[in-house]
């Protein structure tokens, strides 16, 4: 009866270890794609390169000084919770647009928040793998991971204006999104095209993570 019951004890434990890492493993995913998204619209490099590459300059009067000050100051408007209104030195917005640029700023506080919520949670996982020699049960989950990048970057590839256009779809239920340059002239300046950049940053991160995930996971298994 003791031999059973150990054994049994032993199987509720291995189950309830079993369901942590499957909490730990979703936790860190969720973890590594609000952090890419993270990475990614706070990247200004990414915009500063653009404004020469897409010839911006070109659909504004203004210097790429007083364009990226207006840049800064949407990005603050959209990453800060206390900032509540959206102002522009130099470009006016709708009623419209401005509800549009609310909605993204509760898509971007969203991302925060899920971030804030699962890296304590994913790095105590992460070192609880290390510890018990169990990194490589990374490998399969992360390897499905890698394919979705690959697959959303097939339909960028295929088409980036039925992505674009889906992507706002199914993350807004309304079209305030499209802009009239003559009410909001800040969409002459956040050309499509930044966005697929934007995009295949965020892909790229992503797979570098899952990637990376991998590689450890491999090279542990090779040590066991």
């Amino acid at each position: 009866m003791n031999g059973l019951s150990k054994m049994k004890k032993m199987k509720r434990k291995e189950q309830g270890w079993i369901w942590r890492e499957r909490f730990g493993i979703v936790c860190l995913i969720l973890t590594i794609i609000s952090l890419s998204i993270a990475i990614t619209i706070n990247f200004r490099p990414l915009y500063v390169l653009d404004i020469d590459r897409l010839g911006i300059l070109d659909y504004v009067y203004l210097d790429k000084a007083t364009l990226l000050k207006n840049f800064d100051q949407l990005m603050n408007y959209l990453n800060n919770p206390f900032n509540h209104v959206l102002q522009l030195s130099d470009f006016p917005s709708s009623k419209s647009g401005a509800f549009h640029f609310y909605e993204v700023k509760r898509l971007f506080l969203l991302c925060y928040g899920v971030l804030l919520v699962t890296i304590i949670p994913s790095a105590l996982f992460v070192f609880r793998l290390i510890k018990s020699k169990r990194m490589w049960r990374l490998i399969r989950p992360f390897q499905w991971g890698m394919i979705i990048p690959v697959f959303f970057g097939a339909l960028m590839a295929i088409g980036f204006d039925q992505f674009f256009v889906a992507f706002h779809g199914i993350f807004f239920n309304n079209d305030a999104w499209l802009f009239d340059p003559a009410t909001d002239p800040i969409i002459n300046v956040l050309p499509e095209e930044f966005f697929m950049h934007s995009f295949i940053l965020f892909f790229v991160l992503l797979e570098l993570f899952f990637f990376l995930g991998i590689v450890v996971g491999k090279r542990e298994l090779k040590n066991i």
